[in-house]
């Protein structure tokens, strides 16, 4: 071996010192915080510390059915510690006044909003963004939000939601991120750096908080609310990753279910949000309830207010969202011996060491630049950078005879009762958008062109049949404006349109509410009325696209057998319409990739690729075998399974590669394929890589996602893709809940989605 050189050893030295004083600015800095947090906290009241943990709703926006009277008394006397949908830097600046020149300690207040997939440009819904497996879009999407929300005096924002969902019937599957463990971790790291950035003192910066803590998306019945249950195992594989993810990449906050776990809820599970999240996670950040989350424990049957309000504290919540628990029954818990000082104390730093590292202490005006809000928001960069990235996440489900991008087309018929509705076009959770600005898909088309070709419009049919529905859907400031024309008169006039043109495009699906918050659907296909209008469209001969919008897998069997061509669009955001266009015309071509199986049926549900085998798996390629794991009447197939995703080119995968039979504990498996695009356009691909452990100490699924890259070719161009997979990749939670890998036989697979792929073998030594 070589003795290092006196430069090495130079540099070595200097690296270390550098290291050392970063270490030391950083020990500084949290001494710092704790003797100024020390201080005030010596001033403070009991009445004034439990009124930093409570968080009431206020201002012109209202996402839950709670309600708070006499702020502005409360906010001088102390007792409020934050207040959420609040919106613009005047009004911001205006209450945040009350707190700092008002009240005694003049603490400063923090400021939340559902800032979900956008602030005023709103991004597509997180299930569409997800489709994009680009986590460079992702981050830019959240950072943008950022810029924009804390240019209008938001500094913390209840986003992301990480929640694992598998059941389409849950309306929030719109709000997260699809099934797979691997790509939510990485979205929810992605977005978690884009809301906090480098440096939460940053007035462009806010305070994430992840969501809902914990397992949420595993509903029982894809009812909202509903219970939770399953083993600590499957928590720790499956569902509490992402969460994990989060919390590494520096969330700042958290906030807990609605759901039990293990027959507690979650907002005053002590196991959860202490044991799990403080102790074993190392956060340091603060919890915070969902809406009223203290106050329905009580219809859980955990007692009345005060009891769970303690039960809350005690738990590890910081933070109560209006429910007014803390501030109305702690004291008296506290001269009971229900709950500490010190339980009070530890709440009540988390939730001031949050405001000081936002810089609220320093300039509790940061956010409230009314200069800023007037020429950040909403520019014309950040809805370029939306339409750009809104058409990275539209899934092409089908294009026989390549219908798709309309090439020459003089007339075009745009029929359905979501082709001209600008108001649904952002989806759910986009409370802060002005829905009028947004760009529908009749616009888009209008605009992308122009003189060169006739566009007409019909709107064919109602978005659902049921006008009862339609009352319960068209909410938020989103109407499907009901037409009261009859279903024959509308479907008439749609046909009459097709018949005049050289290609039908059929905007048809969901409205914006039919998904999220308390939509779940038990019957999650199109409505018949929409089917009614595709059906008498088809019977015309003339070519018809589907783009469907969307907040969640649906199933379109019918809809798949006998429609050309499908275009999954989501909710494309304020943009929607112009991105749409993009795609339909071949400006962009689609490169989107499921995160979320489509089942045939509702009776499939839950399906997701990376299941287990039963001890009688249907042999591969079978659509039914006597006494084995299937059904009577349905295959065990999705109609379109997780990362898949059509391009109006084509891409070969050859030669895939190993670089080793096997890998050690400390080695390194080169894993590496031929990418070809041999189609017609330029484009890109989603390259998926999966693995199977084959023999394990409990029992591992038949795949799993450990890597993806995205990836962009010239028609004719031939790339080699490389992957790296090491030991920590192989690792699982066993029976003891030990994060280990076991010596063995593994499969690589590598292909466009989880059903098409290349398959190699190695074996862990």
């Amino acid at each position: 071996m070589k003795k290092p050189t006196n430069l090495l050893i130079l540099i070595a030295v200097l690296a270390a010192i550098l290291l050392s004083c970063n270490q030391q600015s950083n020990s500084g800095g949290d001494q710092k915080m704790t003797a100024f947090i020390d201080d005030l906290m010596g001033k403070m009241t009991l009445e004034e510390k439990l009124g930093q943990l409570n968080l009431p709703a206020s201002g012109d926006i209202i996402t839950g059915a709670g309600s708070n009277n006499n702020i502005t008394e409360k906010i001088k006397e102390g007792k409020v510690g934050g207040l959420f949908n609040i919106k613009s830097a005047e009004k911001i600046r205006a209450v945040q006044q009350i707190a700092v020149e008002q009240s005694r300690l003049k603490i400063p207040l923090l400021f939340g909003m559902d800032v979900i997939h956008g602030y005023q440009t709103v991004f597509p819904i997180p299930l569409g963004m997800s489709c994009s497996w680009d986590m460079s879009l992702i981050e830019k999407s959240a950072r943008i939000a950022s810029q924009e929300a804390s240019a209008d005096g938001i500094c913390w924002t209840f986003s992301p939601m990480v929640d694992i969902a598998r059941d389409p019937r849950w309306g929030r599957v719109s709000e997260g991120s699809g099934e797979d463990t691997y790509l939510g971790s990485q979205i929810a790291q992605a977005m978690v750096k884009g809301y906090q950035g480098d440096d939460l003192t940053k007035n462009n910066t806010i305070l994430a908080c992840v969501k809902h803590f914990a397992l949420y998306g595993a509903a029982e019945a894809g009812r909202d609310y509903n219970t939770t249950d399953m083993s600590r195992i499957r928590m720790y594989n499956e569902y509490l990753p992402p969460y994990k993810a989060a919390i590494d990449a520096g969330a700042g906050s958290v906030m807990a279910s609605f759901n039990e776990i293990d027959g507690i809820p979650a907002t005053g599970n002590k196991w959860l949000l202490t044991d799990l999240l403080h102790n074993q996670w190392g956060f340091n950040g603060f919890v915070v309830t969902d809406y009223t989350g203290i106050l329905e424990m009580v219809d859980h049957g955990m007692g009345n207010l005060k009891e769970v309000s303690a039960l809350a504290l005690k738990a590890g919540v910081d933070m109560d969202m209006v429910a007014d628990g803390f501030l109305g029954t702690l004291k008296e818990s506290l001269d009971e011996g229900k709950v500490t000082q010190q339980e009070i104390d530890q709440a009540c730093r988390r939730i001031l060491e949050a405001k000081y590292k936002l810089g609220l202490f320093d300039d509790p005006y940061r956010y409230c630049d009314v200069n800023r809000a007037k020429s950040e928001v909403f520019t014309p960069e950040n809805r370029q950078a939306a339409r750009e990235i809104a058409a990275q996440t539209f899934v092409l489900l089908k294009n026989d005879k390549q219908i798709l991008p309309l090439l020459n087309k003089k007339t075009i018929a745009l029929v359905g009762p979501l082709a001209d509705n600008r108001e649904n076009m952002p989806g759910t959770w986009s409370v802060a958008g002005d829905f009028a600005k947004s760009v529908s898909l009749l616009d888009g088309l209008k605009n992308a062109v122009g003189t060169e070709a006739n566009i007409i419009y019909a709107k064919g049919t109602n978005v659902v049949g049921d006008p009862q529905l339609d009352a319960r859907i068209s909410i938020f400031g989103k109407p499907t404006k009901w037409d009261n024309r009859s279903q024959k008169q509308m479907i008439a006039e749609a046909v009459a349109a097709a018949r005049k043109s050289d290609v039908v495009i059929a905007a048809v699906g969901e409205s914006a509410e039919m998904s999220g918050e308390c939509a779940s659907r038990s019957d999650i296909s199109l409505p018949e009325n929409q089917k009614e209008l595709l059906e008498a469209l088809l019977a015309t001969g003339k070519p018809v696209v589907m783009v469907l919008f969307t907040g969640r897998p649906l199933t379109i069997n019918w809809e798949k057998a006998n429609v050309p061509a499908i275009l999954n669009v989501w909710f494309g955001g304020t943009e929607a319409g112009d991105a749409i266009a993009d795609v339909l015309l071949g400006k962009v071509n689609p490169s989107g990739k499921l995160s979320s199986t489509f089942p045939q049926n509702v009776g499939q549900i839950p399906l997701y690729y990376n299941h287990k085998n039963t001890g009688r798996p249907l042999p591969e390629g079978k659509w039914f075998s006597k006494f084995r794991s299937n059904y009577l009447d349905v295959s065990n197939d999705p109609l379109f399974p997780f990362g898949f995703g059509l391009s109006y080119t084509t891409f070969d995968y050859k030669n895939l590669k190993l670089s080793d039979s096997s890998l050690t504990a400390t080695g390194e498996l080169k894993v590496s394929v031929d990418l070809t695009n041999s189609g017609n356009y330029d484009g890109a691909e989603v390259v998926q890589l999966y693995i199977r452990d084959m023999v394990g100490s409990v029992t591992r699924p038949v795949k799993e996602l450990k890597g993806f890259q995205k990836v962009f070719l010239k028609k004719g161009e031939t790339r080699t893709i490389e992957f790296s997979l090491t030991e920590k990749d192989l690792r699982f939670y066993n029976s003891d809940l030990k994060f280990v890998s076991e010596p063995g036989d593994f499969k690589v697979f590598v292909g466009t989605s989880s059903a098409q792929t290349l398959e190699a073998g190695f074996i862990l030594k």
